[in-house]
């Protein structure tokens, strides 16, 4: 088995748009750096960032709850703090998100593309240093390609994915055979890595992303063909390090 790593992403708004990264830096028992920074509250969700705990993704804006999210194409300037953000028949947006001011705008903004699809009041959460992860201890998560393409071909239907939101996807790997690999460790790049469990699946998935039209239903398709709903597993980082697109990614034989 050799599998390398394909693409490395982050998502800096919980729900919102992936960004594709060169390389990361990855620390023992932290999230995948720059990833859920921010959710957007739909509807009051009891975050208090006094005491920061993990909430159920269904309290935010999210593609499990409103496919019309992936309308809008963001990307986060880490240098900058600032959001841009587009979307067919919208004024294109940029706002500070450290500013109270740019994150009122981007609510405003994002409530108008929404509409009736949120419930709203819309309220954009900086985690400061909180990761709003869709499971606690999600820390960092891995789609294996030849899963995704074996999937797509039983149900004979292009399947971008993008649309499984990971950190890190990998190609080489036999299709499913990361879902028994739970507590094994794996080696990525120079990370060294423990998989924590398989990553059940919700209904994101089933959302475009292209289109942001909810065409399929993934984890009754997952039941139906395989009899589970997996796709993909989260891994906890044992020692720290940079991973690259084109490093390895195994475990050990």
């Amino acid at each position: 088995m050799t599998g390398r790593i394909a693409a490395l992403y982050r998502h800096p708004i919980k729900g919102f748009t992936p960004e594709r990264l060169d390389a990361a830096r990855l620390s023992p028992g932290a999230a995948f750096p720059g990833d859920r920074l921010y959710a957007v509250e739909d509807g009051p969700c009891g975050f208090d960032p006094e005491s920061p705990a993990w909430i159920p993704k269904q309290r935010f804006a999210v593609l499990a709850k409103i496919a019309e999210v992936a309308n809008a194409k963001t990307r986060f300037d880490d240098a900058s703090g600032q959001l841009h953000a587009r979307a067919e028949g919208m004024p294109d947006f940029a706002g500070d998100l450290a500013a109270p001011a740019g994150r009122a705008a981007f609510e405003a903004w994002l409530a108008d593309l929404l509409g009736e699809a949120a419930a709203g009041p819309l309220r954009l959460i900086d985690g400061a240093g909180h990761r709003f992860l869709d499971h606690p201890l999600g820390h960092v998560s891995i789609v294996n390609l030849a899963s995704v393409r074996e999937l797509e071909a039983r149900l004979d239907k292009p399947l971008d994915p993008l649309r499984f939101r990971a950190n890190l996807y990998v190609e080489g790997w036999p299709a499913w055979a990361e879902n028994g690999w739970e507590a094994r460790p794996l080696k990525l790049g120079e990370v060294e890595a423990e998989v924590f469990k398989p990553i059940v699946r919700c209904a994101a998935p089933g959302v475009d992303p292209d289109t942001a039209v909810r065409d399929l239903d993934i984890p009754a398709e997952l039941h139906r063909l395989y009899g589970h709903m997996l796709c993909g597993v989260y891994v906890h980082v044992k020692a720290g390090g940079t991973v690259r697109e084109g490093d390895l990614a195994n475990p050990p034989p």
